[in-house]
């Protein structure tokens, strides 16, 4: 009789009848699955955030009414940008951007070109009345018709020459000869008529002149993807034909090409610990250092040498694998689109979480010791209390989006869950590819006569079992990894909190959480990707499956330790060689060095632009193709491991490794025996 513990808030469920084995995992896996209907049920925790949310928050500036500048179907459709009344009383750039300057705001169709203060147009009214005409367009839309005098609370003290950035009005600041200036001028008249300097303004408004420099570098970099996205594409078609050449001809190249990156790496320390007696003694500890390296190298490879010849022949293995199962290379583009819809979903319901909350208006005042200030108001019902009676000249603005019900209360809370449901989802995508590519690859492996015994469509199969029995077991593996992940941005966010703290011991622990953290993520990532592969070859739970792979791993600790160094350092030099070499392509393209093809060049504003994009995009795309490899090598490595233990190479229990593999071990037993006796 067995005895299941569910995964359930009530402790432990004994079954009072008899039942078999199978009955017995298929429970389990039941009860495994349930972590995917939590998966499942994402959704509809977050339609609250649907609900509520709204994405023009985010897209369109608010004025101070509460609506919205340039949005269809208002009256404010044309007039798409935020003016401020007074912006020598916003502090800083972050202040304007977050709709928290102290001063009226309102949509206006164009921004200011030219220095006006509302004293001078109530003074030049009579004499000049096209002045008062401009001006107007920037007061707040109270009988625009009438006298300036009668006006004063509803227009701007004064107009600056400004243009739009962001959607707002920012001062046209302009550097002539190492003088900042707007407009020419370095001075100009506030809304009381005092004298001040332009650098008041750039004081207000700290960092725009940079924010707007890196606007125009923004636009001539758009220029260029614009004139350059066909040879990158061309460039990056190249990088997929040369990363699949590469791993089809590791399959007749690893030996030789394994073995010119040991003793290249033996030659290179060698010629520094040279270089290093050639100068002057207080090098002594880097020749030591070097000295130290080399003899462990080279000590490291006299022990593991046969060790080293099984690494070699697995990869070798593994292009023959991948060179029967061609389309376990495309793999990597499900993955991408799967990971592409977690990413645009989670970023979706981000936004609508942030935007969801309703319109706060707080008083704003313009004398310093008014008591209401900064106090939320309603501008329905703001005319007909007492404030404006005892602070004259206030207005209830807007302020900002928030709340103080209890959904709002808890949009931080909810903005957690959604990014740890997201994390679960990316992990879970991940390993379902590692999965399937291990159960498509341990069909290669566990087939007596290669290819013949091959099963037809492996990868499908193996993507419709994993789909099918297993989704209960990665969703189990992948939340474990996706907590972890959820604590070290916690502590990422708590450290960059402390950063300005004085609280020494608070950051050293924080710092000692975070190594422990890493380590456990990169442990617990280890071990899952060997579990995923135990469950695409045996079908197991993933408990059972990380415990057999567990074990086994220790039990072949040593060819782990060189097999794992030896493919990840393979694969990086391959994703170096292609990417470096693309990029090497890519920038003598792009700077008119290959004479054939010069006119074709297209006009770059910055020729770095594409050339980094095509080097950054050569190296993803190697590294999807070298990601199936490694898991290639990874899962034939287990199912050698598991074949040594399970056979003895006899008629009844033959081998199933290649006859390459069989004929390095059979000389590493032989070894072994005529060492014992």
């Amino acid at each position: 009789m067995y005895c299941i513990q569910l995964s359930l808030p009530v402790a432990r469920i004994k079954l009072p009848f008899p039942l078999s084995q199978g009955d017995f995992w298929l429970l389990l896996h039941m009860a495994l699955n349930r972590h995917l209907l939590k998966l499942m049920m994402w959704p509809f925790c977050l339609v609250a955030a649907w609900i509520h949310g709204d994405p023009r928050k985010v897209v369109y500036p608010t004025d101070s009414h509460g609506q919205f500048c340039g949005q269809q179907g208002t009256p404010n459709a044309n007039k798409a940008i935020l003016f401020y009344f007074n912006i020598l009383q916003c502090a800083n750039p972050a202040v304007l951007i977050n709709l928290q300057c102290p001063t009226t705001q309102l949509c206006v169709s164009k921004c200011p070109d030219r220095f006006a203060t509302y004293l001078d147009m109530q003074y030049n009214y009579r004499y000049n009345k096209s002045y008062w005409e401009y001006y107007k367009q920037f007061c707040n839309g109270y009988c625009l018709t009438s006298s300036p005098s009668r006006l004063f609370s509803d227009c701007p003290s004064m107009i600056v020459p400004s243009r739009p950035f962001l959607q707002r009005c920012f001062p046209d600041f302009i550097t002539r000869n190492g003088t900042l200036t707007v407009a020419n001028k370095t001075v100009f008249k506030d809304g009381l008529g005092k004298t001040r300097s332009v650098i008041d303004l750039r004081d207000a408004a700290n960092g725009i002149t940079s924010l707007l420099d890196a606007k125009e570098v923004g636009m001539k970099i758009f220029e260029d993807y614009a004139n350059s996205w066909y040879w990158i594409l061309i460039g990056l078609v190249i990088t997929m034909v040369v990363s699949l050449a590469f791993i089809l001809l590791l399959r007749f190249t690893a030996g030789v090409l394994l073995w010119l990156i040991i003793f290249g790496v033996i030659a290179v320390v060698g010629y520094g610990i040279a270089r290093c007696f050639c100068l002057i003694v207080i090098v002594c500890v880097a020749v030591i250092s070097l000295s130290v390296i080399e003899a462990v190298i080279i000590i490291i490879l006299i022990f593991l040498r046969r060790r080293v010849r099984i690494a070699i022949a697995l990869l070798k293995e593994g292009s023959r694998a991948i060179g029967y199962i061609m389309s376990t290379l495309f793999y990597p583009i499900i993955t991408f689109v799967l990971l592409a819809i977690c990413i645009a979903y989670w970023a979706v319901t981000a936004v609508f979480l942030a935007s969801s909350g309703d319109a706060v208006y707080k008083v704003m005042s313009t004398q310093d010791k008014c008591m209401y200030a900064n106090l939320t108001c309603d501008p329905e019902t703001f005319s007909q209390t007492n404030v404006t009676k005892v602070c004259p000249g206030s207005q209830c603005t807007f302020a900002f989006y928030g709340g103080e019900s209890l959904y709002h209360r808890y949009i931080f809370v909810l903005q957690l869950c959604n990014l740890l449901v997201f994390l679960w989802l990316v992990n879970f995508t991940i390993a379902l590819g590692q999965c399937t590519l291990a159960g498509a690859f341990a069909s290669y492996y566990w087939a007596l006569r290669k290819p013949q015994d091959i099963p037809s469509c492996p990868l499908f199969s193996s993507f419709s079992r994993a789909v099918r029995y297993h989704t209960g077991s990665l969703a189990f593996g992948s939340l474990i990894l996706a907590v972890v992940q959820m604590f070290r941005i916690v502590l990422e966010y708590l450290d960059h909190k402390l950063k300005g703290a004085h609280n020494a011991f608070a950051r050293f622990l924080i710092c000692c959480l975070k190594c422990c953290f890493w380590c456990l993520e990169h442990f617990i990532k280890f071990m899952n990707r060997n579990a995923y592969i135990m469950i695409a070859i045996y079908g197991k739970n993933f408990c059972t499956s990380a415990k057999d792979a567990f074990f086994l791993l220790m039990r072949n600790v040593v060819r782990v330790a060189v097999l794992d160094k030896v493919t990840d350092f393979l694969l990086f030099l391959g994703k170096v060689l292609i990417s470096g070499s693309v990029g090497v392509l890519a920038f003598f393209f792009f700077t008119r060095k290959i004479p054939v093809i010069q006119e074709e060049v297209p006009s770059l504003n910055y020729y770095w632009v594409p050339l980094l994009t095509v080097i950054f995009g050569s190296y993803l795309i190697a590294h999807g193709f070298f990601n199936v490899y490694a898991m290639c090598v990874d899962t034939l490595f287990l199912c050698f491991c598991e074949d040594l233990e399970r056979n003895d190479g006899s008629p009844l229990k033959p081998f199933f490794m290649s006859p390459q593999l069989h004929r390095i071990l059979r000389r590493e037993q032989g070894s072994k025996l005529s060492a014992a006796s």
